[in-house]
């Protein structure tokens, strides 16, 4: 069979408009790779926005990992959209970009950013992925609105996936799977009504907790497929106990494979370090201002609600986009238009992700990570405020903390 690349897109021109606008909010439907049956041929549809690349191959196990054996095409609307189809290709294969820059003909090999299934860590590569779940979970997405209710009993156990209980006789942590069971037995003798996963997506850095994203899309292969995941969802859902994910669309990491640098410029990162980069975490920040970053993240935030039924997600470090000067001396950030501190751009971006999230599922919600004094976090857009259902206070944490520290006589 002739496996050459061939020309075909799952992109239209209303698409694409969206996409430049900053409007298109489903993006992992057209962008990554996607299993698909062309002019009679099964094989795989692959799309990367690169608009500084001169040239985009897909690398992976069906070439050798060898350059130019499957370019891709450049589509004509100055999009910076990279595509084309691949016969034979599909489930379980493993992939990149070889990306070719214009700017000091830099090259790099990238992960997918719309990737639904990453290689284990520390290995890097993307993985086709086609499965599928049938999800057992009506009953509870019928009334979950009565669950994540503002007026509504609501106790959240937050744990990290890798380190809540181990598998001694192997040493490891345990499945996706495994936790549908002793989590959800656990959550039910304890009375909670809500689990909080530190973030799931892909990282490559196992101490971060998840912290440091490379593959947003993907739930970390450390314990198992995206349907083992999802069976895990729905396994809470159906011992009425719903599901909350930390999202960080706050920062991301250098990592070679990663969103930095990704085609030679600073495609997703801000240009300017004063903005673009977190001196803390030494980590990259995400350019907010730009439209088809603002659709990136949203379009992520849609997908782990709709794919995987998620029924809220808490917003990592909310108080480090919101100010200009967040762990900064004097000197090294810049004001805004108006002379203030806070940043303009990151502000817009909340509102519209929470509107979009609000206007797409009125029965979750969203939980900003707020540690600071930024007024109307939790009133709505409309009113003026950020948009957030609820606030997760630090504050409240640390207090209770220290004061369980104290002798027994206070």
């Amino acid at each position: 069979m002739d496996n050459k690349v061939q020309v075909y897109s799952l992109l239209t021109a209303f698409d694409i408009d969206l996409f430049k606008s900053g409007k298109h909010f489903r993006l992992f439907e057209k962008l990554g790779s996607h299993a698909v049956t062309h002019n009679g041929i099964k094989g795989t549809y692959f799309a990367v926005w690169a608009p500084s690349a001169k040239s985009v191959s897909v690398i992976g196990n069906f070439n050798f990992w060898v350059e130019g054996q499957h370019p891709l095409n450049v589509r004509w609307d100055s999009s910076g959209i990279w595509e084309g189809f691949i016969p034979a290709v599909g489930h379980g294969d493993l992939y990149k970009y070889k990306i070719h820059s214009n700017i000091n003909d830099v090259k790099t090999e990238k992960a997918d950013p719309y990737a639904r299934f990453c290689e284990i860590p520390s290995n890097t590569a993307s993985v086709v992925w086609d499965g599928n779940h049938k999800w057992q979970d009506k009953d509870w997405m019928s009334y979950r609105k009565n669950k994540n209710g503002l007026d509504k009993p609501y106790s959240v156990y937050e744990l990290h996936l890798g380190s809540w209980k181990k598998n001694l006789q192997e040493n490891r942590s345990l499945t996706y799977r495994e936790l549908a069971v002793d989590l959800v037995q656990y959550i039910k003798e304890t009375g909670f009504t809500h689990v909080e996963f530190m973030p799931v997506m892909e990282h490559p850095y196992e101490p971060s907790w998840g912290y440091q994203l490379t593959g947003y899309f993907a739930p970390s292969s450390r314990f198992g497929s995206p349907e083992d995941f999802k069976y895990l969802v729905d396994q809470l859902h159906q011992n009425d106990i719903g599901v909350i994910l930390d999202w960080v669309p706050s920062h991301f990491p250098e990592d070679a494979h990663g969103l930095g640098f990704f085609d030679g410029s600073c495609l997703y990162e801000h240009p300017d370090p004063k903005k673009g980069y977190h001196q803390d975490w030494k980590s990259l920040i995400f350019n907010y201002g730009r439209n088809e970053v603002r659709a990136f993240l949203i379009s992520n935030a849609i997908f782990w609600l709709e794919q995987y039924h998620i029924d809220g997600l808490r917003v990592d470090a909310v108080a480090s986009m919101l100010y200009l000067d967040y762990s900064r001396e004097d000197g090294q950030w810049e004001p805004n238009i108006y002379g203030g501190r806070e940043n303009l751009d990151a502000i817009s971006f909340l509102k519209e992700f929470n509107e979009e999230v609000f206007k797409n599922f009125d029965d979750v919600q969203t939980i900003a990570e707020e540690s600071t004094a930024f007024p109307m976090v939790t009133k709505p857009v409309y009113l003026g405020g950020l948009g957030f259902g609820m606030k997760w206070m630090m504050g409240w944490m640390h207090d209770t903390l220290e004061f369980f520290k104290k002798d027994p006589i206070y």
